[in-house]
């Protein structure tokens, strides 16, 4: 497990262990930071993605929020915010103050739980609550709860999906990362093997990349996949970061989903990248080494996203 604290976040999880849903709150530990964001596929639920552009009036968020539900799961940013509010953090607007909580979410309705199970603004304020800055539970917890991946043929051959974190260090550069992984497409190691996805009635690996390209779409629509997969990714770093630098850092990550999830990115995912860094006191690093290191962390996040629940066991919680 691996922590944020180097990168001044605190991370708490909300599981619906029956309702196979969830969520995950990454939290200033003692304040706001910058954020930036990169939209991977064309199916995205989100919330507040405006702000993050580097023209926009905000120049900070207080904290970031991970969930199942489809867009049923936006609502929980609630209780995001009223924790915020409570302790009066947020952007001061006279005589009080607005949290700043992008969101973005998962489709987890009914593969693994029920299809009214939605992580709640109760189930987000908790996750505030309880978010530390020490390490992080991964696997089926929180947002990746009711992840699955490699679906292309349908839920029968699919695979577990969840939660993962990987870490990288340089002298005193540190770069973190955190991915919820419940990809349409397979999950490979660093040699391009694939580790979970798709499997045919044997076991065997189909390799939806391929089985895409040849058209082997069987009797299952593909139309019907619309939506119902996404890859929610966090790059974190203590480096000192311009606007414009995290926004591209949020960009660069990317480079790992396209390494580790094949196909990623497509018409039925709602893949997005957050890139985060301090807003004051930030190390110095060239802003090249911060996305090189970036990409590592990513990568690893997202392979230990399927290995640290158990293989081909869908029915995990």
């Amino acid at each position: 497990m691996t922590s944020f604290a180097a990168c001044g976040l605190a991370i708490g999880h909300a599981t619906d262990v029956d309702g196979a849903t969830g969520c995950t709150v990454l939290r200033g530990a003692s304040g706001p930071f910058r954020c930036g964001v990169h939209v991977v596929g064309r199916a995205t639920g989100t919330r507040e993605l405006a702000l993050l552009d580097p023209g926009h009036l905000v120049d900070r968020v207080d904290a970031i929020l991970l969930a199942g539900g489809s867009a049923y799961g936006l609502d929980a940013a609630a209780g995001v915010m009223r924790w915020m509010e409570e302790r009066g953090r947020g952007f001061p607007v006279g005589p009080g103050v607005v949290p700043i909580v992008p969101a973005a979410v998962i489709f987890d309705l009914a593969p693994l739980g029920r299809f009214n199970a939605r992580p709640t603004p109760a189930m987000a304020y908790e996750a505030c609550d309880r978010a530390t800055e020490g390490q992080v539970p991964e696997g089926s917890v929180g947002a990746g709860t009711g992840a699955t991946v490699g679906k292309i043929a349908g839920p029968a051959s699919a695979m577990k999906g969840g939660v993962g974190v990987g870490a990288v260090t340089a002298g005193a550069v540190e770069v973190r990362a955190l991915s919820v992984v419940n990809a349409l497409g397979d999950v490979c190691d660093e040699a391009g093997h694939i580790v979970a996805g798709a499997r045919d009635a044997g076991g065997r690996w189909l390799d939806s990349r391929a089985w895409i390209a040849r058209g082997d779409d069987g009797a299952r629509r593909f139309d019907a996949l619309a939506g119902r997969n996404t890859t929610l990714c966090v790059v974190s770093t203590n480096a000192a970061l311009t606007r414009v630098s995290v926004a591209a850092l949020a960009r660069a990550a990317s480079a790992a989903l396209y390494r580790r999830i094949t196909p990623v990115g497509t018409v039925f995912d709602g893949d997005i990248v957050f890139a985060t860094a301090p807003t004051s006191h930030g190390v110095e690093a060239s802003p090249a080494q911060v996305e090189a290191m970036a990409v590592l962390a990513l990568e690893e996040a997202i392979e230990r996203s399927v290995g640290t629940v158990a293989p081909g066991d869908i029915a995990r919680r």
